[in-house]
Order: C-alpha cells, then structure tokens, then sequence
C-alpha cells in the first residue's frame, strides 16, 4: 500500500472548539506549523543565519514569524506590547548571544502557534469587527482584520522561509548570484 499523501489541515475538516468563522486562521496557523516542522526537518544549524543573495535568513523567519503572531494576536486583545515583546522585536533576525538551534526556534515558533489557537478558540465571533489599534499610532484595524493578517502574514513568511532553506539546504544559488 503506497503512502497517501496528508490532506492540507483545511481539508481535514473542522477543528473543535474553533469559531466557526475563524476556521481559516486556524486552518492557516496550523498548515504553516505543519510545514516548518515538515521541511526543516534536518536543517543544519551552520546555515541558520545565511542569507543566500541578501535574502532574510531562515533563523530570521523563525523569530519573525513567532514574534509577530504575539504583536498581531496582543493588538487583538486591545493590549499594548510589553517591553519584552519590543525587546523581542529590536532583536529579529540577529542570532541569539547564547545561540539558539533550528529546533529551539521551531519549538518556539510551535508554541506561539499554540498561544495563537487557544486565543482564537476564545474569540467570541460577535467582537470580529471591534475597532482595534495597531503599534504606537494605533492605525485602525478591528479583530478579524488582526487575526486574518496573522494568518496570512505567518503563510507568506513560511513560503519565503521554505525557499530560503531549499536554496541553502540544495545549493541552488550559485555564489555570486543575485534574485
């Protein structure tokens, strides 16, 4: 019997407890988790800082993707980011002093996706189009503008994140190549 490929998490039906209107952040959230785990798998740590023709480097994706769904999901609760979340923020794509691996920053990566669900999960759906503030000049968003963009922020990270690893796992880019 031949391995039957995995269906993509938003055809798997849907999850329990989610509103029935944020089922697509949470179908989202838990593809890309899905799919760094998947195709990092045995990623070197050595390459985790490169950045093949200037490109953001996949240890840059990693903190980028899990700080930004914590500012992205702390906006939707109307909060303000808290110092360790801008601490967190000054220091994306800089390798960590004490050094960090590829799992480390998966794992935490996976946890902030778990963060992200339990709040989805206690959404109600009629606060969806409440007015949100978004960074200091609290540019106008609403609830489901913050949670959707999460989720489609997170994807697009992921897709450049899964390129820039092939590049570098492959040596696809010749040196001195350019995008």
């Amino acid at each position: 019997m031949q391995n039957e490929p995995k269906l993509e998490v938003w055809l798997r039906g849907p999850l329990p407890e989610v509103p029935a209107l944020l089922q697509p952040v949470a179908h989202a959230l838990l593809q890309a988790r899905e799919e760094v785990r998947d195709h990092l798998e045995g990623f070197p740590d050595h390459l985790l800082w490169e950045k093949p023709a200037g490109v953001a480097s996949v240890g840059f994706h990693l903190q980028h993707l899990t700080g930004v769904l914590e500012r992205l999901l702390t906006y939707a609760r109307a909060e303000a980011l808290s110092p360790e979340a801008l601490a967190y923020l000054r220091q994306e794509g800089t390798p960590p002093a004490a050094g960090a691996t590829v799992q480390d920053l998966i794992a935490n990566f996976e946890a902030q996706v778990d963060k992200a669900l339990l709040q989805i999960k206690a959404t109600d759906q009629e606060t969806l189009t409440e007015a949100r503030g978004v960074g200091r000049a609290q540019i106008p968003s609403t609830v489901a503008g913050l949670l959707f963009h999460a989720a489609e922020h997170t994807q697009r990270h992921v897709g450049q994140l899964l390129v820039t690893a092939r590049i570098l796992q492959t040596g696809l880019l010749p040196q001195n190549t350019s995008l």
